[in-house]
């Protein structure tokens, strides 16, 4: 088994016994971190000099339609409506297996390239099986870590999720791939019936899987109802969004364990609701966090905290001036809590924080180098502020499963010009069915 000294970097862990950053070493052995520390035994590992550099935990991306890559930056403009109609209403019938594919493959390697590790891949345009494996296919190819919300195309409201759709994968080649592991992406509660969403919750628990709904843009449906009195809501409960959920159903969630993950950018730009940032951490709660989909903005967790945090910060902000006259005289949330929206919670929130989202020994080796030689980064006075305010320039180094999938700055292992072009091609069958 291969092993692998870093040594000589600034190493946020966000292990809760731990300090914000250290100075120490990370060995990893295998697929798994051995330790972290100083006086490591390195006997037989290769060394590589990581001095000057931030090491911090793979980003989680916990929420992102992966499928539709290929139309990145086509709904700039879009309100939440215009999505609806265009991408599901027209040009999501047009997609063929290869495209599924491909925007796939090119959406993971892009997460890739910012810092992501693990990615909540909600697929829901999945007409036929090949639809379905062609997705997987590319989510393998991208080498990084999935797990792949098999959701369906928009459909009646007391239509159940397909189930042996996802018992096909789960008995299928890919229900034992290291690095894949599968949940429903169901409609929900607030757009099936009752019934329904009480059916497709069962499912998900029979099954030991994360069951995953949009909720925003209205108030909760009746299925909500139902689900909590058939005691369906439990951790394995992963909600996208949440607006429009009143206070007693966010406190009914945070009780049952559920988890909740804004998309801030998307939400404040389309029309989906506020972020629900502050009633989750009134609760003693806090959000996972998603980019929702390229077609309307950057897949960049980092800026999703970052815009997450402001907009919090603004708000309590605004209500300390109404009741005091005046802003808050000290933060209201810090970034090592926004670091961790990014990180431990995306973990949790997609069933996988026994295996991600902090560095310890015997979590998997998924972690990323940030580069903090360059004269933007200087001088790096706040370990936790500058992996905070990196962009995806910074980003050097990115590791999973004990594997460099990123190495100086350049993604491994990965056909660029040829992907580049299958993209295109891609692009150019789908973009005239958005057209007016």
């Amino acid at each position: 088994m291969t092993r692998i000294l870093l040594r000589g970097a600034q190493v946020i862990t966000m292990a809760p016994h731990r300090p914000d950053a250290e100075r120490c070493d990370v060995l990893v052995d295998g697929d798994r971190i051995a330790g972290i520390g100083g006086d490591l035994d390195a006997t037989g590992a290769e060394i590589v000099d990581v001095t000057d550099r931030i090491i911090m935990p793979g980003l989680v991306n916990a929420h992102l339609h992966t499928w539709q890559t290929a139309l990145r930056g086509v709904g700039v403009d879009w309100t939440l409506a215009d999505y609806l109609g265009r991408m599901h209403g027209a040009v999501a019938k047009h997609y063929r297996p290869e495209d599924m594919r491909v925007g796939t493959l090119a959406g993971a390697l892009s997460q890739l390239d910012r810092g992501t590790t693990t990615l909540g891949d909600w697929c829901h345009n999945t007409p036929t099986p090949d639809h379905t494996d062609a997705a997987i296919d590319g989510l393998l190819s991208s080498g990084i870590r999935g797990v792949f919300l098999h959701g369906t195309p928009y459909s009646a409201a007391d239509a159940a999720h397909p189930v042996s759709e996802i018992d096909r994968l789960l008995d299928g080649p890919a229900g034992t791939h290291a690095l894949l592991t599968f949940g429903l992406a169901v409609r929900g509660p607030q757009l099936s019936t009752p019934d329904v969403a009480v059916t497709d919750f069962r499912a998900a628990a029979e099954r030991g899987i994360v069951v995953s709904m949009h909720q925003s843009g209205g108030a909760p449906g009746p299925g909500w109802e139902a689900v909590r009195a058939a005691g369906l809501l439990s951790p394995s409960t992963n909600v996208v969004h949440g607006a429009g959920l009143t206070d007693e159903w966010i406190k009914i969630l945070v009780d049952a364990g559920a988890s909740v993950t804004c998309t801030p950018e998307n939400e404040l730009g389309q029309g989906h609701g506020s972020p629900v940032t502050g009633h989750l951490l009134e609760l003693g709660a806090a959000p996972s966090l998603g980019t929702d989909t390229d077609a309307v903005t950057p897949g960049d967790v980092l800026s999703a905290a970052r815009i997450a945090l402001a907009h919090q910060r603004d708000r309590d902000h605004d209500h300390h001036r109404q009741t005091t006259g005046t802003f808050s005289l000290s933060a209201t949330i810090t970034a090592k809590q926004a670091l961790a929206w990014a990180t431990v919670e995306g973990a949790r929130a997609l069933g996988l924080d026994d295996r991600v989202g902090k560095l310890e020994a015997g979590m998997q080796a998924d972690l990323v180098v940030i580069d903090g030689s360059a004269p933007r980064m200087w001088p790096v006075t706040d370990p936790v502020a500058t992996a905070l305010h990196a962009g995806a320039g910074d980003i050097e180094s990115v590791m999973i499963a004990g594997r460099w999938r990123k190495r100086q700055h350049a993604l491994v292992d990965v056909d660029l010009d040829a992907l580049r072009g299958q993209l295109q091609e891609s692009a150019n069958h789908l973009l005239p069915d958005l057209v007016d």
